[in-house]
């Protein structure tokens, strides 16, 4: 997580360095005080505070992607229709890419607005039991730029998890960015106390996506988040009329099973192109209902299931230390 205020000089050591308050940039910074008496150096306390709101949520699942336009929100969104499907279960979407809020729009809320209660911000619900939260509810247009620096989305990251209302929940999917930069470490930061599930990755089958989903991989082994497994996006193009399949991105290095095969991980499903899906996440819609008899839908019956089991499995397991 960036540790450099937002009202920081240029040159700004960071308020977790022994430097902090001592250097010379520091010199008339605002928080020159502060930073030098080793405050600065405290735990967070909202990290206290996210870890006594997420004891209602039983689990919290990252989606995460080293590379853009792997359809990352696609699939996050089209995760939590399939396990809202079991009306028995309370399922959340987090949507912390800040600038680039893709979420209302593949969920068929576009528009909608975020109210505020004594109990915290009340999330859009889309279904019942599925519920939403994103930057995207907050923004005057769908096209609003979001221009801002790490800090600034740090607290937006740290609003959503520790103030929005999501009450008694199975299931909070975390969708996020590109890369492994602040949000991630914010989220990961302010989730420690709090026990994340784990992550599913998603990637496309050429070397150019595998390349920066092996970035990720290392990041969640820097940060000790546990892998769920990896999941083969745009895996192929099934004709919707013959169903026959072609290779549109080549897996030119053995794509995500020889990665997974080299690095232990489980790969939890190939997905393949359906120009279905781009054209029910235009119009709001789950894909999964829209066409469930597809090659794509009965794909991803198959990697929910393997994520419900590794949730159910990690359950019994706590429930067994007790």
């Amino acid at each position: 997580m960036s540790d450099v205020p937002t009202n920081a000089p240029e040159h700004c050591p960071g308020t977790q360095s022994e430097q902090a308050g001592k250097a010379s940039p520091c010199q008339g910074c605002p928080n020159q005080s502060f930073c030098a008496s080793g405050a600065s150096k405290l735990p967070d306390p909202a990290i206290a505070q996210i870890a006594e709101k997420m004891k209602t949520v039983k689990h919290k699942i990252l989606v995460l992607s080293g590379k853009g336009g792997v359809g990352k929100s696609t699939f996050s969104a089209h995760l939590a229709h399939a396990l809202a499907a079991d009306t028995t279960k309370e399922v959340a979407l987090l949507d912390v890419d800040i600038c680039g809020p893709s979420i209302p729009r593949i969920m068929g809320i576009e528009g909608e607005q975020v109210h505020q209660s004594g109990s915290g911000w009340s999330p859009v619900y889309v279904e019942d039991n599925l519920a939403v939260m994103s930057i995207g509810f907050l923004l005057s247009s769908p096209d609003d730029a979001v221009i801002w620096r790490g800090p600034k989305k740090n607290g937006m990251i740290k609003q959503f998890l520790r103030d929005v209302d999501w009450g008694d929940l199975d299931y909070l999917i975390i969708d996020t960015p590109p890369g492994t930069s602040d949000e991630h470490l914010s989220v990961v930061q302010y989730l420690t106390a709090a026990s994340i599930t784990g992550a599913v990755i998603i990637t496309t089958p050429q070397e150019v996506s595998l390349q920066d989903v092996r970035k990720e991989i290392r990041f969640c082994q820097k940060v000790k988040l546990p892998i769920i497994g990896v999941v083969e996006n745009m895996s192929g193009f099934v004709c919707p009329k013959c169903t026959n399949m072609s290779q549109i991105f080549p897996p030119t290095t053995g794509g995500a099973e020889q990665m997974c095969k080299m690095l232990n991980l489980p790969l939890l499903g190939k997905v393949p192109l359906d120009p279905r899906i781009g054209r029910s996440c235009d119009e709001g819609m789950s894909f999964l209902e829209v066409v469930p008899d597809s090659p794509a839908a009965k794909v991803y019956q198959v990697i929910v299931q393997s994520i419900q089991d590794y949730c159910s499995n990690l359950e019994t397991e706590e429930q067994s230390t007790i």
